[in-house]
C-alpha cells in the first residue's frame, strides 16, 4: 500500500473546516443561479471551490483536482497518480433554501482509489474523516457501522438525482420496494452526508444513482474504513467514476442487492 502523508489528510481538513466557514457566513446573503431546471449553484459553491484550488495548486501541484464548478486540464484520474476530488456545497439545493442538511466533502484518490477522506458538516460542527488502513473517525472518535441483520431492522437512506423528472417511475418504484422491506427510508437531499452516516452508523444503508464522483469518493472511503461495504448496484466493486453506489453496514448488502436486482427485472 501506498505511504500516505500526514500532510495529505490535513490538507484535506483544512479545506472542508474552511469550506464551512464560507458556507455559513453566505447563507444569509446568497446568489443562487440554475445550472438546470432544478440544479442549483450559489456564489459560494463557486468561491469555495477556487479557494480548494488555490490551496492545492500552491501545496501539491503536480497533483489534479476533480471538482463540480469548474473543469480544468488534468482533471481526470488517469492524467495524475494523485487526484483530489472536491465537492464545494453538497447539499446545494438545501444550502439554497435555508435548510441545514449541506456539507463539504473532500478526497484524494491515489490511482483512482480513495486513501483520503474528510467530510464536515458546519451546521453541526461534526467532521468525518478517514485514512486508508488507518480507520475512520467523527470528530476524532472512531467510527463503526452498525450491527443490523435484516432490512426489516434497518434504517436507509437513498437520494433522488435531477434527471428525476424523466425517469422518476423506476426510481419511486425502487423506492417503494426498500419502504415495503426496511423500517424506514430518509431522503436528506446530501449523498456525502447520507454515506457519512453510514460510516457512523445512524443509517444502516444508501443507495443511489445518477451520482458524481465529488458525491461520493469521499464517503465510500469513510464507511470501508469504518467496517461498511461499497459497491455499485449490481454488487460489483466500487467505483467513483461510475455513477451509482450501494453502501451498507455489510451484513445487509446482499439483501439490498438483491432489492435492486428484483426491481431491474421488472423493466
Amino acid at each position: 500500500m501506498v505511504e500516505i502523508p500526514p500532510l495529505f489528510l490535513a490538507t484535506a481538513v483544512q479545506a472542508v473546516i474552511k469550506a464551512g466557514a464560507m458556507q455559513l457566513a453566505g447563507i444569509d446573503h446568497l446568489q443562487v443561479e440554475k445550472k438546470g431546471a432544478i440544479d442549483l449553484v450559489t456564489q459560494i459553491d463557486r468561491d469555495v471551490e477556487r479557494m480548494f484550488r488555490a490551496l492545492i495548486a500552491d501545496r501539491f501541484p503536480a497533483h489534479a483536482v476533480l471538482a463540480e464548478e469548474f473543469e480544468a486540464r488534468g482533471d481526470r484520474q488517469n492524467d495524475t497518480e494523485y487526484c483530489w476530488v472536491f465537492d464545494p456545497v453538497d447539499g446545494t439545493t438545501n444550502y439554497a433554501h435555508g435548510l441545514p442538511i449541506f456539507c463539504c466533502a473532500c478526497s484524494l484518490e491515489f490511482n483512482g482509489k480513495p486513501v483520503v477522506a474528510a467530510i464536515y458538516d458546519p451546521s453541526r460542527r461534526e467532521l468525518f474523516t478517514a485514512q486508508k488502513g488507518q480507520g475512520a473517525w467523527l470528530n476524532g472518535v472512531p467510527m463503526r457501522v452498525s450491527s443490523a441483520t435484516t432490512l426489516i431492522d434497518s434504517l436507509l437512506c437513498t437520494g433522488f438525482p435531477y434527471s428525476m423528472h424523466t425517469e422518476g417511475e423506476y426510481l419511486l418504484g425502487l423506492f417503494g420496494d426498500f419502504i415495503r422491506e426496511a423500517r424506514a427510508v430518509r431522503r436528506l437531499g446530501s449523498a456525502a452526508i447520507d454515506l457519512a452516516y453510514v460510516a457512523a452508523g445512524r443509517f444502516d444503508g444508501f443507495w443511489e444513482v445518477r451520482l458524481n464522483p465529488w458525491d461520493v469518493s469521499a464517503g465510500a472511503l469513510l464507511i470501508e474504513e469504518a467496517g461498511g461495504r461499497v459497491t455499485t448496484l449490481s454488487g460489483a466493486p466500487f467505483d467513483s467514476r461510475l455513477g451509482e453506489v450501494v453502501a451498507s453496514n455489510g451484513p445487509i448488502h446482499a439483501a439490498m442487492v438483491q432489492t435492486i436486482r428484483s426491481r431491474n427485472r421488472t423493466n
